[in-house]
């Protein structure tokens, strides 16, 4: 039964301090998870996610870390036993790349992003959603093979594919990781591990929140559903976790409600 999908299984969701993160976290305890662990660069977000959660724990981590990546699931395996299921749905936008956009629109100019993008700004981008991918692909791996296996489910997006005017560092790291997770699939499968990645659309996030008014205006405009809720996002990443994908494997499944298909 689907409301009991990861009865027993221990889970690790990273940027569960917020959005899709803490949706899934939710939703994987409701589908009967024993024992999810939250991660989140916040630790004040993420522990006030884990106190309304029944037997969740929280920690504090960087995802593009390598080493605090590796001592958190020291800490779960020694603590649990093993890893059943890994959401890695830590990420992070460019505010700054977000007002120049703004800034474009209002005074009627081309966008002027690639010209100005600095170097920080490109490896920040970098470091948190390609690096920190790779972190926690590898940890995981680590956690589940030899145990059992698992699945793990990344978050990339459908900007990868749709590329905006102005994000060119945002789009470049989550093409990046689409086929990070792809190529790592292919590797793992036997070792029972199962590996995907969802590409969402448009969700209403905090990250959401920062983009500028006109964007959010064309994005929710058109046929397309427009915003989904980090909740349906979670139903997604979960039927990826879950038994019931079992032949999915080194998907890129988009759930963007319709705005374009590949």
């Amino acid at each position: 039964m689907v409301d009991r999908q990861f009865e027993g299984a221990v889970a690790v969701v990273t940027g569960a301090g917020s959005g899709i993160g803490a949706a899934t976290a939710r939703e994987l305890t409701a589908r009967g998870a024993e024992r999810v662990y939250l991660v989140d660069v916040s630790k004040e977000t993420v522990d006030k996610v884990a106190a309304t959660i029944p037997g969740a724990a929280s920690l504090t981590v960087d995802v593009s870390d390598a080493n605090q990546m590796a001592e958190a699931f020291e800490t779960i395996v020694a603590e649990s036993g093993r890893v059943d299921v890994v959401v890695h749905a830590a990420g992070v936008d460019d505010p700054v790349s977000k007002q120049w956009i703004l800034e474009a629109n209002e005074s009627g100019e081309p966008v002027d992003v690639i010209g100005r993008l600095t170097d920080d700004m490109w490896r920040r981008v970098m470091a948190v959603n390609l690096d920190g991918t790779f972190h926690v692909l590898r940890e995981a791996v680590r956690a589940m093979r030899g145990r059992g296996g698992g699945a793990i489910v990344t978050v990339g997006s459908s900007s990868a594919f749709d590329t905006l005017i102005g994000y060119p560092h945002y789009s470049a790291s989550k093409a990046a990781v689409h086929a990070l997770t792809q190529s790592v699939a292919k590797e793992v499968l036997p070792y029972g591990v199962r590996v995907n990645t969802v590409a969402p659309g448009p969700v209403d996030t905090g990250m959401a929140a920062r983009t500028p008014a006109h964007l959010r205006a064309a994005m929710a405009a058109g046929p397309a559903r427009g915003y989904a809720s980090p909740e349906e996002l979670a139903d997604t990443i979960l039927y990826l976790a879950s038994p019931g994908a079992a032949n999915v494997v080194g998907a890129v499944l988009l759930s963007n409600g319709g705005r374009f298909t590949v």
